[in-house]
């Protein structure tokens, strides 16, 4: 029998790298690997199927299957892990010295629904008692794309979000005193341009968020890997080939790190950082299954539906086709 013919659309990291340059192949399966941002593959994929997998959004994967309605079976695969707190930035005059100074600010965000947003407010909820109807949102591009959701919005009146209208930015708002703080996954252009304006909520995020994973062992997970449900049905053996040659990846991508004849990465100091992750998260930092990841995992479908996106909460064990492990 030839091998099932499948599209993947994924980013180039050094943990999928090796299934695209050939050295790791999912049995029975030949791979056409589609290189997209993650942000290009989501929305093709959540609004037109277009790939048979994907890589694709925890938070809206969760969110659909609270609602009943997804078109996809994910595996247990974490492509992108980052932890947040380094995400939310505030206006130095803004009188926002703590998570909790946050209430009753205005708030920019370019996605609502995207998982570090999830995970951002699900932290604030969580670990300073600051919901998200304690601020008021608003959401449109940081200086001028604006992303459309990545699923539909149907929000509790209790939480107040308000569109950007055309010609408005997020940082053109926050430069005129028109917003306090900002959620943003990417780094803002004042940030990087070193404005005297705006600075982390966390100045010693690393910390926070080593202890943040000391007590609460969650290391955000933002992305999956999601197989359509048609494919799923007709070849469910697929879902655990698929899963195997994601785990050998990463296994090759991390266990080159830690290596002193020649460093795999550009970073100076690579070997103190690998060392440094095994004291805080453990030999198996990046780790791929359930059991795992499954606080994070329990967070993820907590957040979705405390923050209006799905009307229950979603299990871990729900997550993912079973047998592939």
């Amino acid at each position: 029998m030839p091998d099932l013919k499948l599209t993947l659309a994924c980013w180039d990291y050094d943990r999928t790298r090796p299934l695209m340059d050939g050295r790791v192949k999912p049995e029975g399966i030949d791979l056409d690997i589609q290189i997209l941002r993650p942000r290009q593959a989501f929305q093709r994929m959540l609004d037109n199927r277009e790939f048979e997998v994907s890589e694709l959004s925890l938070a809206s994967y969760t969110a659909l299957k609270g609602r009943g309605e997804c078109p996809f079976v994910a595996v247990p695969v974490a492509l992108s892990k980052i932890f947040r707190h380094s995400c939310i930035y505030v206006r130095r005059d803004a009188g926002i010295k703590s998570p909790a100074d946050l209430k009753g600010k205005r708030v920019g965000t370019s996605q609502w629904s995207s998982t570090g947003l999830v995970f951002m407010r699900g932290m604030l909820q969580h670990d300073y008692g600051v919901r998200s109807q304690d601020m008021h949102w608003f959401m449109g591009g940081l200086n001028s794309f604006v992303e459309p959701p990545l699923i539909p919005l149907s929000l509790p009146e209790a939480i107040r979000l308000e569109f950007l209208q055309k010609g408005q930015t997020l940082e053109q708002m926050f430069v005129a005193g028109e917003l306090d703080a900002l959620l943003s996954l990417y780094i803002p252009k004042l940030f990087l341009e070193g404005s005297p304006e705006i600075a982390r909520l966390f100045p010693n995020y690393k910390e926070v968020e080593q202890d943040y994973y000391s007590r609460t062992h969650i290391f955000p997970i933002m992305h999956t890997v999601a197989l359509r449900e048609d494919i799923y049905r007709q070849h469910p053996w697929a879902a655990r080939s698929l899963y195997q040659a994601f785990r050998q990846a990463r296994d090759l991508a991390v266990d080159g790190l830690y290596d002193t004849d020649a460093l795999r990465v550009a970073l100076p100091w690579l070997i103190d950082h690998v060392e440094e992750a095994w004291r805080v998260l453990g030999k198996d930092f990046w780790a791929y299954g359930l059991e795992p990841n499954r606080p994070t995992f329990e967070a993820v479908g907590r957040y979705v539906h405390e923050q209006g996106l799905s009307p229950r909460v979603v299990s871990a064990d729900e997550l993912f086709a079973p047998g592939v492990e």
